[in-house]
């Protein structure tokens, strides 16, 4: 026993060490989320999406209204962000493609693409006057059985291999040049397909209840419990959004300010006339590129305040998160106190039974101590039953469904625990009017002995040699399941019900005498059990009514059977069971005074044992 409760309580301590290891070595894994990962160029895309990825991810968390609101406005915002990053990183290549000076291999690609650009012009125009001049049919289209319908077709194809060819060379040329145009390009296209699908497919509906009513739906403490718990996973999710977000402030401001520099010398370069080509080519250029240069200062102020605006909705979202955090911890100590009162009332009625069957069974006419004693065992077991039923209520509310899980529940128990649901039952069984009590002598399926323990699911019993051996204990500890009180049977010698049926047997010579000592010993016999007789048959007449009482007597009988040294004679009587030896061996001392008085031989005297 000492081994199992020392296991029971370092096998759970155990345990919830390994999970606390295991927690705070996996503390990261919040890190590695979709929307946490930090995009880098030429890996993830050249353009920073992860303002929309966060917004997108924590959006689904918003519980209550409020929260959904928020979850909607940082939603734009970073949508409105992640356009003006591309607007921002098209206008900057852009720029950049038109500074540089092309060379080598870039030079001649750029030559074959002007060179192929004035090829579809040509074929462009050339489609356009054959579609002109060629006669048109009642739907006003070109008629194809016209002769001149085959040259509009070569046209059409001639300029489907030029546009091919020319853009063929001017990725052939981007890639030479470093113009991310096209890239950036193609992930706007793949951005814009998703953006189509998602509002397609919709975002928060806003359908959800406020926060404080949202909070207090949760009305058992697993519930709180488990909101307690994702709000402060919700609380950790948003600082790491807002932290992100600041970063991206900080970065953008950085940029601010340097493109808000560079606009700056540009307009100034070009109010001194300082130009890099002579002419007015050259002052042309050197208008477009401070126009340029305004306009990504333009988009890179605009991405700053969204940014800001963003920062300051996931700030405004978690101080919400932590209103509800606040509201579900009050929640969650109103159902730490009902417990803790449910536990206090439950100890101190169990206080108050006890002492009221204490003075109960102190006063003059109390129960006696077995019973008050019971009475003690059955009142602290209801007390403690009912606390555990509200505590678990408590703790996990009501279930629904109750008459079908009833039902599977009752089934389930019922067949698996058939002997212990009969065993529980049994104790009451036991503990009634008709039942046992420590220190009885009784018998149960055939096994005799002396009750020294009645538990809630067994009975142990001090065995002993045989049912009649009352105080000859064989030292064998015998335990029985509650259950027989039901199904079994079992015999209380200690309480009414009490009388059995005993003889003794002895020989007596054949002589002229015979008859005359057998009835001086059946009329012993009378005299000695005369008192027994009498109770055993007011008991059998209260446990059996007046019904057929007449064909019951407990007077005693004597019979006589012829033997080669005599007769045997057999005397049955009724007894107490527990006085069954003393009777007897009171019996034997009579039968001896009745020989010995008349005058019989010592030698065929001798009682026959039983």
């Amino acid at each position: 026993m000492k081994n199992l409760k020392r296991v029971a309580i370092v096998l759970p301590a155990v345990v919830l060490v390994l999970c606390l290891v295991g927690s705070f070595m996996t503390r990261g894994a919040m890190g590695h989320l979709t929307f946490a990962k930090r995009q880098s160029a030429g890996v993830a895309g050249l353009v920073d999406q992860r303002a929309w990825q966060t917004a997108q991810a924590l959006a689904p968390l918003a519980v209550s209204a409020e929260e959904q609101a928020f979850a909607k406005e940082a939603e734009r915002l970073a949508d409105h962000s992640v356009d003006q990053a591309f607007a921002l990183a098209l206008r900057q290549a852009t720029l950049q493609t038109q500074s540089r000076k092309l060379t080598g291999e870039a030079k001649e690609l750029s030559d074959k693409v002007a060179e192929l650009q004035g090829l579809v012009k040509e074929d462009a125009a050339r489609m356009t006057a054959l579609t002109v001049a060629a006669p048109k049919g009642l739907d006003g289209k070109p008629d194809p059985n016209d002769a001149g319908a085959n040259d509009l077709d070569v046209a059409k194809s001639q300029l489907q291999l030029d546009n091919d060819e020319e853009n063929d060379a001017e990725e052939e040329l981007a890639r030479a040049s470093g113009d991310k145009r096209s890239l950036i390009q193609q992930e706007l296209t793949a951005r814009e397909a998703a953006m189509k699908k998602f509002d397609e497919g919709g975002s928060l509906t806003g359908t959800g209840q406020i926060a404080v009513l949202a909070a207090k739906r949760y009305g058992t403490l697993s519930g709180r419990l488990g909101a307690w718990f994702d709000q402060r996973s919700r609380l950790g999710l948003l600082a790491q959004a807002k932290t992100e977000t600041d970063e991206d402030v900080a970065a953008s401001t950085a940029l601010h300010a340097e493109s808000e520099v560079k606009a700056g010398a540009a307009e100034a370069g070009a109010a001194a006339g300082v130009v890099d080509d002579s002419g007015a080519k050259g002052r042309v250029a050197r208008l477009a590129q401070v126009h340029a240069l305004t306009q990504i200062h333009s988009i890179v102020d605009d991405l700053l305040q969204t940014e800001k605006q963003l920062s300051i909705v996931y700030a405004n979202w978690g101080a919400q998160v932590q209103l509800q955090h606040r509201i579900v911890s009050h929640l969650l100590l109103q159902s730490l106190a009902t417990i803790a009162f449910l536990i206090l009332l439950g100890v101190l009625e169990s206080a108050g039974a006890r002492a009221l069957i204490a003075r109960a069974s102190s006063s003059e006419k109390g129960m006696d101590r077995r019973r008050a004693r019971t009475l003690e065992t059955i009142a602290t077991l209801g007390i403690q039953l009912v606390t555990l039923l509200l505590v678990l209520l408590v703790v996990f509310g009501a279930p629904n469904q109750v008459p079908t899980i009833l039902g599977l529940a009752t089934a389930g128990l019922t067949v698996v625990f058939q002997d212990f649901i009969l065993a529980f039952f049994g104790w009451f069984v036991l503990m009634g009017r008709n039942g046992i009590r420590v220190g009885d002598w009784v018998e149960i399926n055939g096994v005799g002995g002396e009750v020294v323990e009645i538990g809630l699911f067994r009975t142990a019993l001090l065995e002993t040699g045989n049912w009649t051996d009352k105080g000859h204990p064989t030292g064998r500890r015998v335990t029985f399941i509650n259950n027989f009180a039901i199904s079994g049977q079992y015999f209380n010698f200690s309480t009414t019900g009490q009388w059995m049926w005993d003889e003794i047997k002895l020989n007596v010579p054949a002589g002229a005498e015979t008859y005359k000592t057998i009835e001086a010993i059946h009329t012993a016999v009378l005299k000695e059990t005369e008192e027994d007789a009498k109770l055993a048959e007011e008991e059998w007449k209260r446990a059996t009514g007046k019904n057929g009482l007449s064909q019951f007597s407990a007077t005693p009988s004597v019979d006589m059977r012829p033997a080669t040294a005599g007769i045997d004679v057999v005397v049955r009587y009724v007894t107490r069971a527990g006085d069954r030896f003393a009777m007897r061996n009171k019996l034997y001392q009579q039968v001896i005074d009745v020989l010995r008085g008349a005058e019989a031989e010592p030698k065929g005297l001798l009682p026959e044992k039983g």
